[in-house]
This record gives structure tokens, sequence and C-alpha cells, in this order.
């Protein structure tokens, strides 16, 4: 039995990557939650936004938030490969009720 839940996932992306790179980002993401039997259930693209403080030189980023649910023992997982990820600027997961 396994309990599958239900996160939130914000992305901030380097806002100097073209449409095509961050698209190569995103559907990596989208990847690894469903090889871990992880369900998108909704995708937005919030487009750049200014940065409440300057992250790696950038001003700005690019946001993209993701609903989606996946088991709890690959969300620490998923979180470890958005950190090693150079054109993740910063990521948010968070468990939703």
């Amino acid at each position: 039995l396994t309990s599958v839940r239900k996160y939130e996932l914000v992305v901030v992306l380097s806002p100097d990557m073209d449409e095509e790179t961050t698209t190569g980002v995103v559907n990596r993401v989208n990847q690894f939650i469903t090889e871990r039997g992880g369900a998108l259930v909704k995708q937005d693209s919030w487009g750049l936004r200014r940065l409440a403080y300057p992250i790696q030189k950038y001003r700005e980023g690019n946001y993209r938030l993701t609903l989606l649910s996946l088991d709890p023992k690959y969300a620490q997982e998923l979180e470890s490969s958005l950190r090693v990820t150079p054109s993740v600027l910063r990521h948010l997961l968070v468990q939703k009720e």
C-alpha cells in the first residue's frame, strides 16, 4: 500500500534560457515524477517575475508551478535533483492538504 500525497512545486528557472531549454528542464522534472509512479495534476507558467532579492546575479526568474501527486519517499529525491540542476535558481515543494 503506497500513500500518494499531493504536492505543489514552484520552480524558479534562470531567465536567460530560451523556451526550448526551459521546456527541457520542465520535461525532465515531469519525467522524474511519472517514472516514479507520480501524476501531474496541473502545470502553469507564471512567466518572468522580479525576484525579491538577486539570486546568482539574476534579478528576474522564470516561474513554473506544478501540482502533482507522488509517493512521499520520492519527494526528497525530487528536491535533491532540483538542487543540483544548474538552471534551477530556487524551488519549493509543499505538501498540499
